[in-house]
């Protein structure tokens, strides 16, 4: 049960019980730097005498005054001539298709005034219009101030017209001269492009269009071939299968192109039909995480786990424990369970032929078709360019040289072909290998088509004009066919008149306003045609096992790298080891004490961490910071793709590039070997910054057997309890007893938002919503570790340990104090995971309110805790007096400061700051609001109609961007409401209920679908 567990934040915590006093000591021990506003330049030292701080004190606490009160004025200038569709102060939607190479969502793109500043999801679209948090923070990407803004030309800026004339030429050339003209793009599976390919080719029919991924799902693709007989990856449904086990498969990440954590989470809603999910892997992701069982292995041993499972499901007997297990659970659950690999080609085809024994519903049969990427295809090229034989290369957005094992040997070779087009987006390699640049239009500038699945149809519409002086590929396609100036070199024509026949009866304007259509093609369906299981067996078993192996993966941040440029996404916590501005090595506890590798916090509370060079079958990476990592498999490493960009922005360049180690088909590696160097490396990490009071049953959680059987309330073994103060009036519910006045909320909305922890997977889309919609600003690594990041909203990693042993269980086994330590050290092999979404409470009995001495904050009828900034004066008394720790002090500027240059920093960065919500000034308290803005927003609408607002109207940025359906938000006055239903539910809880807050946020019990006496 919930009340006998260990939780703890990281492995430090665990091992030091007085951590979190020292923390919360340290928690608000940082002043207003009074020193960087008056420091001498001459000055030796930064720091402050007494004497020095006692002549200052006056002017420091008149300088946050003043920082409170004064606003920047910014002169605007008013519409001579308004544009028809744009209404000053009303945003307006755009239905479109989010794609960028690597991830793909079907969003509705808010603007205003012209300015695209928000991603939502579109809900006609179903599972894939939900979005993630590379999705959400994509409108910060439109604005990156690094991108290429002109045309070049042997490297001088030039018009695209002297651009074209070169390419004409070259490909004129090229065409007499019997060599070939290569396309080279990312995956791009929209019919108009293949169409408007197919007439280019037509025009000089030596041109071949060739892919490239910098993660290209080969593995999975060529298993697809050889199990279904088409390159295509097969889409799972989640919802009704009540087993799932993966084997070092990411499928709440990038696994299989993404887009399982939907129905995932439906299956994991709790009852006697409860999705149970194993997860058998190296590194602790966020699938493994999410886990109900986690099995912690190398790579080679979860191959041979893998291979015993198949055999032993197909009459052959195992002595694996582990396989045993999991084979006897799969055959009781039959067509209700599905198997998922990843690693390499083999694993994929092995999972493919058990879900062909089993039958399992959750094989749909339908195709994704975002993942073109064609390995041999691809080999077939780089033979052509060595050969001499590429006349003219255009790359439409790819750096092969950064994001390939091969990268030197395709610089090398590119200086073999006779011209090389760049349609690029920063000034990376490629563009500086390339004689003529095209700087590449964002996907919300751009007119497109995708078919993303079988079956389905998407539209790309721009949402603004080109900000710079760049071109999608398409439009240089056609000036490249008819020629400079040409009437037919529209691509919004060429587009429409194709989309026309695929749309059957629907109007193209229709299907625009859909974004996503479903619409008959061909070869809707897979079915199973083949397979070698023998060969799969085989090749798995030629991995050759070693005392040290890695596992490549990509974050649920960054990626492959496409956005390795966005400051919201470097500096979002990972939501496993809760760092950021990094990627690192990441080693279990056990290897980290043999190998000499550690993890230490300063005297501030800073992680810092060794450094290593590693080696991978002879190719070295060197300076790679080491994470000790709770849950790592022992004998095993992880290390994240898409760090380390050089040459592509301000933040690019962050971390270390691990793309050198990966051969492009397999993500489990083995004869690996480190040696650790000198020095340390700095950490920001977030999880141990706010220290909630209490601490008890923070996040809770119940097995699935207890949740069924056990009623909620028992006296003696109730899994949630309700909370009972004891009085000299006898025991009375928590709800029962106030020292305020109750006063009629009843009268209007009273909003309440719901966090259910059985469905929220820590992803951390709901935290760049956040911070897209409320102008949340970007602090940096430096700030973010000195405990100063500005979130409204945090995602809280757990780690949960076993039950504690009592004084009697210990003197029944004999056990002494380091046996005991030892069990209770234990968890940091394999501890379960509680993801849990923290943000203001919205406390009706609210501790900030009641200390603050001018007023600034206080309570709404509606249930928001209000945040007046402009009576604020930094005391940060309510912030002391916040017992979940929600509240930030905005130390600095961090808009137009060059301390902070990011977003905030430059013209057109600052174009995504929405406009409902004030920018705040140096000195206040800031906190979530509920998006007050777009609560009031959809009652005035509501009342502009004449009607009440209906349930489910009500949205925040958070609720609106889950996936999974975990936040929910709306009116409890609303008998009907689902918020209101889910607040009878009895997994419901407050954090820290016995200190009478009486919060507007709720939460629900974890339900762990396993039984704690059959662990496997």
């Amino acid at each position: 049960m919930a009340s006998n567990k260990i939780q703890f934040r990281s492995i430090h915590e665990l091992k030091d019980p007085a951590l979190t006093q020292k923390l919360a000591q340290k928690e608000f021990q940082n002043e207003i730097p009074v020193d960087e506003i008056l420091a001498d330049e001459n000055q030796e030292s930064g720091g402050t005498s007494r004497r020095d701080f006692l002549k200052l004190l006056g002017f420091s606490t008149a300088a946050v005054t003043l920082a409170a009160c004064e606003a920047p004025v910014i002169k605007t200038i008013p519409y001579v001539v308004k544009p028809h569709s744009i209404i000053p102060g009303v945003p307006n939607y755009y239905a479109t298709t989010y794609f960028d190479g690597f991830d793909f969502a079907s969003v509705l793109v808010k603007t205003r005034e012209g300015r695209p500043i928000k991603i939502e999801p579109n809900p006609a679209a179903g599972e894939l219009g939900k979005t993630s948090a590379r999705a959400q923070a994509s409108v910060l990407s439109l604005y990156d101030n690094d991108k290429i803004k002109q045309p070049k030309l042997n490297g001088k800026d030039e018009t695209f017209d002297k651009v074209d004339d070169y390419v004409l030429n070259a490909l004129t050339t090229a065409q007499n001269s019997g060599k070939r003209i290569v396309l080279l793009s990312h995956s791009l599976a929209s019919p108009t492009f293949k169409k408007l390919f197919a007439d280019f080719k037509a025009k000089y029919p030596s041109a071949e269009l060739v892919t490239y991924d910098a993660y290209p799902h080969t593995a999975a693709l060529e298993a697809a071939q050889e199990v279904f007989g088409q390159r295509a990856l097969p889409v799972y449904d989640l919802s009704k299968t009540q087993l799932v086990v993966s084997f070092q498969a990411d499928f709440l990440g990038d696994y299989n192109g993404g887009g399982l954590e939907t129905s995932y989470a439906l299956g994991k809603a709790p009852g006697a039909t409860m999705l149970r999910h194993i997860q058998v892997e190296s590194n602790m992701t966020l699938t493994g995480a999410n886990a109900d069982t986690r099995i912690p292995q190398k790579p080679s041993e979860v191959n041979k786990t893998l291979i015993e499972v198949y055999n032993a499901l197909n009459g052959g007997g195992t002595s694996n424990a582990v396989a045993a297990a999991i084979v006897k659970e799969l055959l009781a659950k039959g067509s209700n369970a599905v198997v998922f690999a990843d690693g390499s080609k083999a694993a994929h085809v092995l999972a493919h032929l058990i879900n062909q024994k089993l039958g399992s519903i959750a094989f749909t049969g339908r195709t994704n078709l975002l993942k073109e990427y064609d390995h041999a295809r691809y080999q077939e090229f780089l033979s052509w360019m060595n050969a001499g034989q590429v006349g003219v290369l255009i790359t439409n957005n790819v750096d092969p040289i950064y994001s390939s094992n091969k990268g030197e040997a395709f610089k090398a070779a590119l200086s073999k072909v006779t011209a090389v087009v760049a349609v690029a987006d920063k000034k990376n390699e490629i563009y500086k290998a390339a004689k003529a640049v095209i700087p590449v239009a964002n996907w919300m500038e751009s007119w497109g088509d995708l078919t993303p699945q079988s079956g389905v149809y998407a539209l790309m519409q721009p949402t603004i004009q080109k900000i710079y002086k760049s071109r999608q590929i398409e439009e240089s396609l056609l000036v490249w066919i008819n020629g400079k100036n040409s009437p037919s070199n529209n691509y919004y024509e060429y587009l429409k008149a194709n989309a026309t026949g695929i749309l059957g009866g629907t109007s193209f304007n229709q299907a625009l306003y859909n974004g996503l259509n479903a619409v008959a093609t061909e070869a809707t369906s897979l079915s199973y045609a083949g397979g070698n299981a023998a060969q799969a067996v085989a090749e798995l078993g030629r991995f050759k096992a070693s005392d040290l192996e890695l596992v490549l993966y990509t974050k649920t941040s960054i990626g492959d790298g496409t956005q390795a440029n966005n400051p919201w996404l470097q500096e979002l916590p990972d939501p496993i080891s809760r760092l950021a501005w990094d990627n690192y090595l990441t080693v279990s506890p056990e290897d980290a004490k043999n190998l000499g590798l550690d993890n230490d916090l300063n005297g501030r509370m800073q992680l810092n961490g060794s450094i290593v060079n590693i080696t991978v079958n002879g190719t070295t990476l060197k300076d790679v910071p080491v994470f000790v990592q709770p849950g790592q498999a022992n004998g095993s490493f992880g290390l994240a793709l898409g760090y380390g960009k050089k040459d592509s922005g301000k933040v690019a360049a962050t971390g270390i590039n691990a793309y050198p180690l990966f051969d492009g088909v397999n993500t489990a590696l083995s004869n690996v070997s480190i040696e650790k160097v000198s020095g340390t490396h700095e950490f920001a990490g977030i999880q141990l910054q706010n220290t909630l009071m209490g601490r008890y049953e923070i996040a809770r959680e119940v097995p699935l057997e207890d949740f069924i059987n056990i009623p909620f309330d028992d006296k003696l073994k109730g899994w949630n309890k309700p909370l009972e103060y004891h009085t000299y009036n006898g025991s009375l519910p928590a709800g029962k007893i106030s020292l305020w006045d109750e006063f009629d909320d009843t009268d209007g909305p009273h909003f309440n938002l719901s966090v259910d922890l059985n469905a929220c997977t820590g992803c951390g889309a709901c935290i760049i919503a956040c911070q897209a919609e409320n102008n949340v600003p970007v602090v940096g690594k430096e700030e973010i570790r000195m405990s100063r990041d500005m979130y409204w909203l945090r995602i809280d990693r757990y780690y949960s340990s076993r039950e504690t042993i009592h004084p009697q269980e210990q003197v029944e086994r004999g056990l002494n104090v380091p046996q005991v330590y030892d069990i209770l050290i234990d968890p940091a092999k394999n501890p379960d995971v509680i993801f849990q979404p923290v943000m203001c409470q919205h406390c009706n009995h609210a501790p900030c309110e009641t200390v603050c001495p001018v007023a600034a904050t206080s309570h709404g009828k509606q249930g928001q805790n209000q945040m007046a900034y402009n009576r604020c004066v930094g005391t940060r008394y309510c912030a002391n007096n916040c017992p979940y720790k929600v509240r930030r002090f905005n130390w600095f500027n961090y808009a137009q400061n060059d301390k902070f240059d990011f977003n905030m920093n430059n013209d057109l960065g600052r174009m995504v700051l929405n406009p409902d919500v004030v920018v705040r000034t140096r000195g206040v308290m800031e906190k979530c609001s509920l998006c007050i803005q777009m609560t009031q927003d959809t009652i005035l609408q509501a009342k502009k109609e004449g009607r009440k607002v209906k349930d489910g109207e009500f949205k925040t940025a958070c609720s609106a961007a889950c996936a999974t359906g975990a936040l929910q938000f709306g009116d409890m006055n609303d008998q009907s409401s689902k918020v209101r239903k889910l607040y009878n539910s009895n997994r419901r809880y407050t954090l820290l209920e016995e200190i009478g807050t009486k919060p507007n946020v709720f939460y629900h019990v974890k339900v762990r679908n396993r039984k704690e006496e059959n662990k496997v």
